[in-house]
């Protein structure tokens, strides 16, 4: 057994540089591998690429300045302006003089203003036409104002007054104003305030009216008589909406002073304070009626005034009106 395995190992030993020397001699380029080779489906001509001529293509320019743009349906976009375009929001005034010039937007500048805002408007609010139930007789009290105008200038009158049911009023007063916007909810008003009841007086009367910070609508006006007296009057009021129809609205009122006169039972300093709370209801923007409870101090001298002439110097009011404007 050992003898055949032997005789089998040196064949082998002897025939591997054989091996080696006929597989080095073969040439595969002469080897037909056609006959391994599997058709495709599909398979496409072949592009001989060695035999384009790619040199007759020239890359030709493009001129795009003698493009006809308009026949291709389109127009190029427009030049941009030479100036830069200021911010709508936080930009100047009259922001468009510096893209067209002032000569050119001068004209629709007037047009705008002559068609938009220069027009002339009449406006009517009884603010507060009210019954007042208290203790003694019951009185009644109306505040009205309006105005017509434009947007800057306008003539504003106003008359208020208040009394008791069987006797005669106790006070009431009409202005005529000239009123002129200082701010976009400000008017500066300058006019004649007449007193017609008790001893008649004459007042000059400057103020400021509009509309506060968070809503607040505040009246001030300061009168000097054509006796001397000086006075003066603040007003303010708030409507905070609980519904898209029901309305609170807070109100104060203060009076002063710089001097006594007797003959009205007015003292220096505070004359008197206000305080109110009205709950409306609009049955339309224009008309709603009202309850609610108003309070009124006389203070320092005219508590004095009050008490001497026998009359209550705290006073509390309940009230029922209406309040409408148009």
């Amino acid at each position: 057994m050992l003898r055949k395995f032997l005789t089998l190992l040196a064949a082998s030993t002897a025939a591997a540089p054989l091996m080696a020397q006929d597989h080095g001699q073969m040439d595969h380029g002469q080897m037909d591998h056609s006959g391994h080779q599997m058709p495709a489906a599909d398979a496409e001509p072949e592009i001989d690429h060695s035999q384009m001529d790619h040199g007759s293509v020239e890359a030709q320019p493009i001129d795009h300045e003698q493009m006809d743009h308009g026949a291709m349906g389109h127009e190029g976009p427009a030049p941009a302006p030479t100036a830069a375009i200021p911010n709508a929001e936080t930009g100047p005034p009259n922001a468009a003089d510096a893209i067209w010039g002032a000569d050119a937007m001068r004209a629709s500048r007037e047009a705008v203003y002559d068609e938009h805002g220069n027009m002339r408007l009449f406006w009517f609010q009884g603010d507060r036409l009210e019954y007042r139930a208290r203790s003694g007789k019951d009185g009644y009290l109306w505040d009205v104002q309006g105005y017509y105008g434009g947007d800057i200038h306008k003539f504003w009158f106003k008359s208020e007054g208040e009394g008791s049911f069987g006797e005669p009023i106790e006070d009431a007063e009409v202005q005529a104003l000239y009123s002129r916007a200082i701010a976009p909810f400000f008017d500066l008003q300058a006019g004649v305030r007449q007193d017609l009841t008790g001893p008649e007086r004459t007042h000059a009367a400057i103020g400021i009216q509009g509309l506060m910070p968070y809503m607040f609508e505040v009246d001030a006006a300061a009168f000097l008589s054509t006796k001397g007296d000086l006075t003066a009057r603040i007003e303010a009021e708030y409507d905070q909406r609980l519904t898209q129809r029901l309305i609170l609205q807070p109100r104060a009122e203060v009076n002063l002073s710089a001097q006594d006169i007797a003959e009205l039972g007015i003292g220096s300093g505070i004359d008197n304070l206000e305080l109110g709370l009205r709950l409306r209801y609009e049955i339309v923007p224009e008309f709603g009626p009202y309850i609610g409870v108003e309070q009124e101090w006389k203070l320092g001298g005219s508590r004095d005034f009050a008490r001497a002439a026998g009359e209550d110097a705290s006073v509390t009011n309940y009230v029922v009106g209406v309040r409408f404007w148009f």
